[in-house]
């Protein structure tokens, strides 16, 4: 029986869509069973066989300060779920919390895995081809160096392999321009470790890439630090809302314009559920001794449930101990690349 704890507190919208996302997951995963965490009264009405509730007495709020998240409210939902994997009780924890104070308490509580500096967010991004290409760091990691830029590049290679079964995922630099002069000094120091990653066989590196790269479906892995990452996704999940009113607005106009509009419809209609960023809601906090993954703040049924159903992906593929194999093949690279 796969196990995830889950804070139901989370998000923008809480239990009201937490607790029906995790009924549709229970439904369509009849080997899962969910470990509920909220307050008491949130979770009082729901009911089922694979359900363990565990009741906390505090929320983190998506405005909390990090130090009132970790230091101040230690029995918060949010905790107690990450609680549940450091305990053993989970294999996967998933919320829609703040972000950063996740991040926080998850490398507290689980510590990140050795060889590892910083834990970074892991998601999918649709692109041309019908599929996603999977960019980290998504906003875990402002700034970055070199090094963490290669580790990243080493864990979501093993997330590659999972979600994509891929011995060999490819991996992108983002950058400015595919030359290898492009770039300011740390992609350029960036860009060499990876080369030298390519040579070892600790990766499968396909040189830098620029944005639309991304959304080609160019490689199979794009890194970036997280500023820029965070700016890719929320470009992505913009295009769908852009399409939507699109329809919207072209359907209200004219007779001949109406006309049009109709006749497209099912084209556009079909590419906005392709670029649909609840299809591909839940993102991997790789790096830690543990599995957490975080869903978008403002997820609604259909978006969480996905989140937990890439958790369960991951467990089912044992994506911890192939990330944990990958940076121990890699450990003389990153040993090396960590020297002054």
């Amino acid at each position: 029986m796969i196990t995830i704890a889950v804070d139901c507190m989370g998000g923008d919208f809480g239990p009201s869509v937490t607790l029906p996302a995790c009924q549709q997951f229970l439904q369509s995963h009849g080997d899962a069973a969910l470990i509920l965490v909220g307050l008491p009264e949130a979770l009082a009405h729901f009911s089922h066989p694979r359900v363990t509730k565990l009741y906390a007495s505090e929320v983190v709020a998506m405005d909390d300060a990090l130090e009132v998240a970790l230091r101040k409210k230690k029995d918060s939902s949010m905790r107690v779920a990450i609680a549940c994997v450091k305990d053993g009780q989970a294999q996967a924890a998933v919320s829609a919390g703040n972000t950063g104070a996740l991040m926080a308490i998850s490398r507290y509580l689980l510590k990140t895995l050795d060889g590892i500096e910083r834990p970074a967010l892991a998601g999918q991004i649709p692109n041309a081809l019908g599929q996603a290409t999977t960019v980290l760091d998504l906003g875990a990691n402002v700034d970055c160096s070199a090094l963490h830029l290669l580790q990243f590049a080493v864990m979501g290679s093993a997330l590659v392999s999972v979600t994509k079964n891929v011995d060999a995922p490819s991996v992108g630099l983002l950058n400015i321009g595919a030359e290898l002069i492009k770039g300011n000094e740390t992609i350029k120091q960036a860009g060499e470790l990876l080369r030298r990653a390519a040579l070892s066989g600790d990766l499968n590196f396909y040189g830098n890439v620029e944005g639309n790269d991304i959304f080609k479906g160019t490689v199979d892995l794009v890194v970036c630090d997280g500023f820029v990452g965070n700016v890719a996704l929320k470009t992505s999940e913009g295009l769908a809302s852009m399409i939507g009113g699109f329809l919207k607005a072209e359907f209200s106009k004219n007779f001949l314009t109406k006309l049009a509009a109709v006749a497209a419809n099912s084209v556009l209609s079909a590419l906005k559920q392709r670029i649909d960023h609840r299809r591909y809601n839940g993102v991997a906090l790789l790096g830690l001794r543990g599995l957490v993954f975080k869903s978008h703040g403002s997820a609604d049924k259909l978006a969480f449930s996905n989140a937990l159903a890439r958790a369960y992906d991951a467990i089912q593929n044992n994506l911890l101990q192939r990330v944990q194999a990958r940076i121990v093949h890699a450990a003389p690279l990153l040993a090396a690349a960590s020297d002054p």
